[in-house]
């Protein structure tokens, strides 16, 4: 068992300004050592991670993988996120260098193609349009959880930048609740990009009913 990342680093003060592991989080942890074995023998060059917050994840990740040439980026709105997920690396000795950026904006011609893991738990509460635009234009800890109309505004915008995004071998991990629809998700990845999409892990956190979607080449 690989042990969740050390962030002892981190306070409850930094927990006002960026998103506290919780069980979205521990769901893509666990999906992501149910793969491990996948992951280690694909020899990933970039592990890209949008909307970090503590560097929980790609700190899991690094422990996956081991020492490696692995590339780590990941990005977030929110700079205090940012900050934070680089002292979470550095806690973890896992070399991450993240991007304070709006999804993959400026680096996503230079990644064409590139990307062998991305990694995104996204805000999927369903809230008003205007509540989801408020949160990341002011780039706070609003921005982790508000999704906009059925919780997909942020994440649509990511899911038209996965194909161009992803290697041959790329492997895309996505965090969705039971109100996102997750048939449609899958149906329209498939549809439109040739991705084939699948359920890997589900589990109940309290009113919440949380997948793990992962999307591959066919």
């Amino acid at each position: 068992m690989i042990p969740t990342p050390d962030l002892s680093h981190l306070r409850s003060e930094d927990y006002k300004h960026i998103y506290e592991p919780a069980e979205d989080t521990f769901i893509l942890l666990d999906a992501l050592e149910e793969d491990a074995d996948e992951l280690r023998r694909s020899k990933p060059l970039v592990c890209l991670e949008v909307g970090s917050g503590s560097g929980c994840v790609s700190a899991f990740a690094g422990a996956i993988l081991g020492p490696s040439t692995t590339l780590y980026l990941t990005t977030d709105i929110n700079p205090y996120a940012c900050r934070s997920t680089k002292a979470t690396g550095n806690q973890n000795r896992v070399p991450i260098e993240p991007i304070c950026a709006s999804l993959t904006d400026p680096i996503h011609a230079r990644l064409r193609h590139a990307v062998d893991i991305l990694l995104f738990n996204p805000p999927y509460v369903p809230t008003e349009t205007e509540e989801a635009d408020e949160a990341q234009h002011e780039a706070n800890i609003a921005g982790a959880w508000a999704g906009g109309r059925d919780g997909m505004e942020v994440t649509d915008l990511l899911l038209s930048q996965v194909e161009s995004l992803l290697s041959k071998r790329g492997r895309f991990y996505l965090i969705a609740v039971k109100q996102n629809d997750i048939k449609g998700i899958c149906d329209r990845m498939l549809r439109q990009y040739g991705l084939k999409g699948e359920v890997v892990l589900q589990r109940r956190a309290g009113r919440e009913h949380l997948y793990v979607l992962r999307f591959t080449r066919q």
